[in-house]
């Protein structure tokens, strides 16, 4: 049993084995007791003959051809299968971000996916660039049932699969090598007579050797070589062959020496569209289908935001904008990438983690202060820098700390971008009151300002959104001056000398009304000496200004530190006239000090 804090946990067991010897002396960590021993390593459970590969030197320069199967793979791992009107708004979503090949079904599994092709089929739904998929296992009637599914449809891709790794052929089919090459070449062939006797119709093959990545290459290879002659493949009518880390077992690198293998192997390599599916059980399916993409593959299945079976299939909108953020063109648009979230979401019925590459609810968001304040002045360095190209900032090379592409490409509002609790800092703070509010504060203000949030959210131990920073700004530097200690009911300034003005003003508090007068070099200090014959020596420190918008009717906002005794306190004045203004932030000030 271990503990930690004031909680304890019975089922864990901390290790107590001795340290390896091997280990060096900064890395104390000891063996667990978990029968790691069961399991096998991916190098003793299938062979790996590239040993001269090539694909760690290429770069990703375009994109592959992306097929989404979320109608099929994903919706295979639905609690809740999609019926007939999600699986539609799903095919629509689809054909309008740009995929030209989807598969929509398993015709032969359901009724509602058999249901579903021919809806397609007689809606006039398929645009006529878009090639419609579907699934089948290697059996005659399964195969039959498939075929009749899609009579109608101009272009289909008819994607037959069977098991071929040893466990596989060993536990599930109960087939040798030659035995289940033999099922294989037998399901070919009657999909192909099948097809044949579809008058006009333009069907074209793809196979997967399911389990690819735990399959024998000599065997992968002898099956997909066979059946690319079987299918009489050319380049004008080439053959898919799709080839599957159905459960992922091994490091990226693997898989992509298994693809460059294949690559380099496979007859008749101009007449075969050499395609990967990559799931996610390690967490690696991206880099397995990008690092597959180097490795030759042109072609990659998955879906949306990683749905499917376990820890789902390779993520089709991580992989396209990753390429995005290298500044190739993803061939799909994700413009908008709330309203494709918000079309996965309803029709899987799950949600997407808002920690999610790029379509998360806060994958944009900064809330650390040192990420706050890059970002804030990297925006305004990107804002500078389009001005000076004299191009729109959505044009402009993009080049902003911790954010590798422009959340405004994918639809996202910057309001997103920094947000306010704890951790967060002056400089994100300032970014979201000149951002929407039209606040500039002085660099000397922040931290003053920085200190009062935290203890605001300290204390409620919640985010504060833009609009709780501006009540919060409003109360702690622009309302002192209207209900302080003291209040001003009239005043007026004059000049009675080059370089001389004096300050006359009408001010209520401390027991009753009172008239006071100051002189000094200009109308702020003339007020300053004003409010200093109670004794309390007011200097000012530091003053700014600015208009919060243009327009002649537009506010101005004063900001003020006054030295009022041995203790230096800001104050900020709001108002249509800048004089008037910086007045109301002196006497901000001043009373923040006597409430002190």
């Amino acid at each position: 049993m271990t503990s930690s804090g004031t909680g304890t946990f019975p089922t864990l067991r901390t290790p107590t084995a001795a340290v390896p010897h091997d280990a060096p002396a900064w890395n104390p960590q000891r063996p667990s007791a978990m029968p790691h021993h069961r399991y096998r390593s991916a190098h003793t459970r299938v062979e790996l003959p590239l040993t001269d590969r090539t694909w760690p030197s290429r770069q990703l320069r375009q994109a592959p051809l992306w097929v989404p199967v979320d109608l099929r793979d994903g919706n295979q791992a639905l609690a809740e299968p999609m019926d007939t009107a999600r699986k539609r708004r799903m095919f629509d979503l689809l054909v309008t971000m740009g995929f030209k090949e989807i598969e929509v079904g398993y015709p032969s599994a359901s009724r509602t996916d058999f249901d579903f092709v021919r809806h397609l089929a007689t809606s006039g739904a398929v645009p006529d660039d878009v090639t419609i998929s579907v699934f089948t296992p290697a059996r005659h009637d399964l195969i039959d049932r498939t075929v009749a599914s899609i009579s109608g449809l101009p272009r289909t891709l008819v994607h037959l699969y069977t098991a071929t790794a040893p466990a596989w052929r060993n536990v599930v089919l109960g087939r040798s090598r030659t035995e289940v090459h033999r099922l294989i070449l037998d399901a070919g062939t009657h999909l192909m007579r099948r097809a044949d006797e579809q008058s006009g119709a333009d069907i074209r093959f793809e196979f997967s050797p399911e389990v690819f990545n735990l399959t024998e290459p000599d065997f992968v290879l002898e099956v997909c070589d066979s059946m690319t002659e079987r299918w009489e493949a050319s380049p004008d009518r080439p053959v898919v062959h799709n080839l599957p880390a159905t459960v992922e077992i091994a490091t990226p690198n693997v898989y992509a020496d298994q693809i460059e293998y294949m690559h380099r192997h496979l007859a008749r390599r101009d007449s075969v569209i050499l395609s990967v599916h990559p799931h996610n059980d390690r967490g690696t399916g991206v880099a397995c289908a990008e690092l597959a993409v180097l490795a030759g593959a042109q072609r990659v299945e998955g879906c949306l935001f990683g749905n499917g079976e376990r820890t789902g299939n390779v993520d089709l909108v991580t992989l396209a904008l990753n390429l995005y953020a290298q500044g190739v063109n993803p061939m799909i648009d994700f413009s908008d990438i709330a309203a494709v979230r918000e079309v996965v979401e309803h029709c899987n019925r799950l949600p997407v983690h808002p920690r999610h590459p790029y379509g998360g609810d806060l994958v944009h968001t900064a809330f650390s202060g040192t990420h706050q304040d890059a970002i804030s002045k990297g925006m305004a360095h990107h804002a500078k820098q389009a001005a000076e190209r004299g191009v729109p900032a959505g044009e402009a090379p993009w080049e902003v700390p911790y954010l590798p592409i422009d959340p405004g490409d994918i639809g996202r509002t910057y309001e997103e971008v920094i947000r306010i609790n704890s951790q967060s800092g002056k400089g994100g703070i300032a970014h979201l009151l000149h951002t929407h509010h039209g606040l500039d504060l002085p660099k000397a203000m922040r931290p003053d300002f920085s200190r009062t949030v935290q203890q605001a959210t300290d204390a409620s131990g919640r985010e504060l959104s833009h609009q709780d920073l501006w009540e919060l700004f409003r109360a702690t530097y622009l309302t002192p001056a209207q209900d302080g200690p003291l209040t001003l009911t009239a005043w007026e300034t004059r000049e009675v000398g080059p370089g001389q003005h004096e300050f006359t003003c009408t001010t209520f508090g401390d027991g009753g009304e009172r008239v006071r007068r100051g002189v000094g070099n200009g109308p702020l200090s003339a007020f300053a000496d004003a409010l200093a014959k109670d004794g309390n020596a007011v200097d000012i420190r530091t003053y700014a200004e600015h208009s919060t918008s243009s327009g002649p009717g537009s506010p101005a906002v004063a900001y003020v530190a006054c030295r009022v005794g041995d203790e230096t306190y800001w104050g900020a004045g709001r108002d249509t006239s800048i004089l008037a203004a910086s007045v109301h932030a002196v006497l901000a000030a001043f009373n923040r000090a006597r409430q002190a």
